[in-house]
C-alpha cells in the first residue's frame, strides 16, 4: 500500500474551520475505490498543525488520487487557507491494514 501522511499548518483565522473547508476534498478522496483510509487530525501542541493520514491500494490507486477532479479542485481551493507548502511523508509498505502495537498489547478485560 502507499501510506502517506502530511503536515498542514493553517493560517490561524482558518484553523477551526480547517475540517469545514477540507470537507469535500475529504469525502471525494475516502469515496475513491483505492483509498484504504484518509484520516485528519489536529495536533496537541499547534492548533493551526494538522496532520493528514492516508492509504492507498496501490500506485495505480495513488495515481489516480492525484489524477482526480476533485484533487486538482483542492490544489486551488486548499492552498488560500495554508501558511507553507505542506510537509509530506510517503511511501510503499508490505501490507494492506494496520497493525498491531504489540508492544502496548492490551489483555482482554472481561
Amino acid at each position: 500500500m502507499i501510506f502517506i501522511t502530511a503536515k498542514f499548518r493553517i493560517l490561524p483565522e482558518y484553523a477551526e474551520q480547517w475540517p469545514q473547508i477540507a470537507d469535500e476534498f475529504t469525502k471525494a478522496t475516502r469515496a475513491e475505490p483505492g483509498c484504504l483510509w484518509f484520516d485528519w487530525s489536529r495536533s496537541v501542541e499547534d492548533p493551526t498543525e494538522y496532520v493528514l493520514v492516508e492509504a492507498f491500494r496501490d500506485d495505480a490507486a495513488g495515481a489516480a488520487h492525484v489524477r482526480s477532479e476533485h484533487f486538482r479542485k483542492a490544489q486551488e481551493t486548499l492552498p488560500p487557507h495554508l501558511v507553507e507548502t505542506p510537509k509530506i511523508v510517503n511511501t510503499t509498505v508490505g501490507q494492506d491494514d494496520w497493525s498491531l502495537l504489540g508492544e502496548m498489547a492490551v489483555p482482554e478485560r472481561s
